[in-house]
């Protein structure tokens, strides 16, 4: 075969290109959008498991769509940040664990994109010493529209 001339340096971090896949069951779209998807076992069919604006939220979908599937013997991109609910290995449909990957990944994406907006109001909101604020429940998968607006609410 070729000669392996990519091979010879020792920092692991300059042989990978700027867009490479960081994390496994990830990859990253044209338009800079990463997204997460897990084959079935035994099946050519996929589970979708969403769209993510960083890529730990598609490797934290990954990771509990493959711990539902795989149980705890499962290759997790963060092992120790599994929540396990005593349900690894149950009989759950691709519906049911595309429900649960995505509802992970929505809640790190929100996270890792908080800066001033809602979610660092929820994060601060969830600490026990943190009480000067009020939150408002919002759907984190979803843009406000303009129509929705204080205005609109009082006619």
């Amino acid at each position: 075969m070729g000669a392996q001339h990519h091979h010879t340096t020792q920092n692991s971090s300059t042989r990978k290109p700027q867009n490479t896949k960081p994390y496994r069951g990830i990859r990253m779209r044209k338009w800079g959008k990463w997204v997460a998807e897990i084959r079935e076992p035994n099946k050519r069919s996929r589970i979708w498991l969403g769209s993510y604006s960083s890529p730990v939220a598609a490797a934290r979908a990954y990771d509990t769509a493959v711990f539902y599937l795989r149980g705890p013997s499962a290759r997790l991109n963060f092992p120790d940040k599994i929540g396990d609910d005593g349900c690894g290995l149950c009989d759950l449909s691709a519906a049911d664990i595309r429900k649960k990957a995505t509802e992970v990944g929505a809640k790190v994406d929100a996270l890792q994109n908080e800066g001033t907006g809602a979610g660092a109001c929820q994060k601060l909101c969830e600490t026990e010493s943190y009480s000067g604020r009020v939150c408002l429940n919002t759907d984190l998968n979803e843009y406000p529209s303009p129509e929705s607006s204080d205005e609109n609410d009082e006619n």
